[in-house]
């Protein structure tokens, strides 16, 4: 049992690993992008394609994983103490990404405010049209509510260990297979709020980068959130290092 269990782990810290590896690469063929095809709209596709691709295979491939010890994701050893805090169902809030938009808007515009009111267009992410401000506003509201609603189901499993203790304990009287068959329904419901929270994510992301964005804009905000995600890594990293810990 215990090979067995360090074998899953290693399964799944690799798959993690991987995934990171991954966005590091990713982040550096849409800064290429970025900086020498800013113009070349099919070129800028093609990177936000395969950039969402690799994500929804990532997604994919862990809510798999989750159906064999969903347990592991909802506290997993590969993640840093820093980044286990922000940590909502596995993963980040799908609305981040839209705040994200909201505060590169912002900065941006901030940083050139003086060739803004000169007249001089970028086209990139501070330029949003007011019908792009209505879409990213639509989506906003609609990811909240369906966040809302899987909050909603990750509280109400939480609730059902204290509303039954004897049966969640294994008291009374229950027998092994009786409590097997207890934590294995468990595990599916995690899996299944997993998988449920991953598709959020990945859709969300979709919406923004393929309906709403321009491909210049949607390239910016992959890179943000790519580089938030690595930045966040590292600094997790670095602190459980100075507290004497480690990410497995």
């Amino acid at each position: 049992m215990a090979a067995s269990s360090t074998t899953q782990q290693d399964r799944f810290s690799l798959l993690f690993e991987e995934w990171m590896q991954q966005q590091k690469q990713d982040l550096q063929e849409l800064l290429l992008g970025l900086t020498q095809e800013p113009k070349n709209e099919s070129r800028l596709r093609e990177l936000i394609s395969k950039a969402l691709d690799h994500f929804k295979t990532y997604t994919n491939t862990r809510c798999i994983y989750a159906k064999e010890n969903a347990f592991a994701f909802f506290s997993p050893k590969w993640c840093t103490s820093f980044e286990a805090s922000y940590l909502w169902i596995s993963g980040c809030r799908p609305t981040m990404a839209i705040r994200l938009v909201y505060a590169l808007v912002g900065s941006e515009l901030e940083s050139q405010l003086e060739e803004f009111l000169r007249g001089v267009r970028r086209g990139n992410i501070a330029e949003l049209s007011a019908a792009q401000l209505v879409a990213v506003n639509s989506l906003h509201g609609r990811t909240v509510m369906e966040e809302d609603k899987l909050s909603r189901k990750m509280t109400s499993l939480q609730e059902d260990m204290a509303d039954n203790p004897k049966k969640e304990g294994g008291g009374g009287g229950s027998g092994g297979g009786e409590r097997e068959d207890m934590v294995g329904k468990k595990v599916e419901s995690l899996a299944g709020l997993l998988e449920a929270a991953d598709k959020l994510r990945v859709g969300t992301m979709r919406e923004l980068v393929e309906e709403i964005l321009t491909p210049l804009q949607a390239v910016e905000l992959l890179v943000a959130t790519k580089q938030i995600h690595l930045r966040m890594h590292e600094w997790g990293r670095n602190w459980d290092l100075s507290q004497g810990s480690s990410t497995g």
